[in-house]
């Protein structure tokens, strides 16, 4: 887990904010900015260069590495600072709260402005940028690829999407977004995967998320990655959560992956309710039907 850097922020000066936007600059073209370049990415002098540098590598904001030569590289905590920055100069953000969320490929904490909304960093890259790079087209087109450019691209390709589907779609509202930072509406309720339904919700539930996805659909996406972890539930419905691997719907495999979120899906209602989801349709008839925009088989299911 990245450490939560929001204390810092009144501790830093604008000069260490230049320095930070210098490497950040730096680092479109190598992972490793050299020293000597910093001044004229950092519009900084030599002797105020290092100064900068001493307090950013003292906060862990960046990293320093001495091989061929003397070479500075942005730490995720130093990029959370930049986005987190700009936010609050944009009135986004005004209060930054708790985590709600730590996992493999984002961290999701509790802020305010003029209500609760949530901030998602973004973390694709940090430790395997090249497994990321390899499996989403986001990043297919350049030469040069770091974790901080897959994160941003994923973050870019997200709030695009929700952008695209709110309201139509139960997603949270998109409110902001900056480098590999999300803000968004804080969602109520409590995940699918711990939620304890009632007999006589189960069926209702399962046919209201697939609906969701056959909107989703209707609009040009495919969720890609459907499963109990990236949805919430509460008295008044669901959202759907975690859209950065989303696809359009004319993408070569986009049949294929509606047909796994929907496995997925019905998958995990049939295992946890097995007596109230019936073994007919199969996910494939589900996925065709909505592919059609017939909707038959989700019909189907409560029949």
């Amino acid at each position: 887990m990245v450490r939560n850097v929001a204390g810092l922020l009144p501790e830093l000066e604008d000069e260490d904010y230049y320095l930070l936007s210098g490497v950040e600059q730096g680092m479109r073209f190598s992972e490793w900015v050299q020293r000597e370049k910093l001044p004229s990415f950092a519009n900084l002098t030599e002797e105020e260069i290092d100064y900068r540098l001493e307090r950013c590598l003292k906060r862990g904001l960046i990293e320093k590495k001495t091989i061929q030569y003397e070479g500075y590289t942005l730490q995720f905590e130093g990029y959370d600072l930049l986005a987190l920055r700009s936010l609050v100069e944009r009135d986004t953000i005004s209060e930054f709260g708790s985590p709600l969320g730590v996992g493999k490929e984002s961290d999701v904490y509790e802020v305010r402005s003029y209500k609760p909304l949530a901030l998602k960093y973004h973390r694709e890259g940090y430790t395997n940028f090249r497994e990321v790079h390899k499996e989403r087209d986001y990043t297919s087109d350049r030469d040069h690829v770091s974790w901080m450019y897959t994160a941003r691209k994923a973050a870019e390709r997200e709030y695009g999407i929700i952008e695209e589907l709110y309201p139509e779609v139960s997603v949270p509202q998109p409110i902001d977004q900056n480098r590999h930072a999300i803000v968004m509406e804080k969602m109520d309720g409590v995940e699918l995967s711990r939620a304890k339904l009632e007999d006589q919700q189960v069926v209702g539930v399962l046919e209201l998320l697939l609906s969701e996805l056959a909107r989703a659909h209707e609009i040009g996406y495919v969720h890609a990655d459907m499963s109990e972890y990236n949805i919430f539930i509460d008295e008044s419905g669901v959202t759907i959560f975690d859209w950065p691997q989303a696809v359009s719907t004319d993408h070569d495999n986009a049949s294929e992956f509606l047909e796994r979120d929907v496995d997925n899906l019905v998958g995990y209602f049939r295992r946890k309710y097995p007596q109230l989801i019936p073994e007919d349709p199969t996910p494939a008839d589900i996925a065709a039907s909505i592919e059609d925009g017939s909707f038959g088989a989700l019909d189907d299911l409560s029949e």
